[in-house]
């Protein structure tokens, strides 16, 4: 299991069209992706539960990576949120 900070720096946030782009990103990868937020911990393969965390424009989450595919996958979803997830 391996985990990382990051800020999401989208301007809307992780509103619908890019949760289903971070969602698209983790469906890739055989590891199990989380990340936590406030307290909460969502599934980032899930559209609806990364919507219901409702992560915001500067929020920090933690990403977490667990499985054969991690370092891989943390790689991916840490490029895409930088990156602005489409936006």
């Amino acid at each position: 299991m391996i985990s990382q900070k990051i800020t999401v720096n989208n301007p809307s946030g992780l509103h619908l069209r890019p949760a289903g782009i971070l969602c698209n990103e983790a469906i890739k990868y055989s590891s199990a992706i989380t990340f936590s937020f406030e307290g909460g911990t969502s599934n980032a393969k899930s559209v609806l539960s990364v919507l219901g965390a409702c992560v915001k424009s500067g929020d920090e989450i933690e990403l977490i990576c667990d499985g054969t595919d991690e370092q891989a996958a943390m790689e991916a979803l840490t490029s895409a949120i930088s990156s602005g997830l489409g936006e």
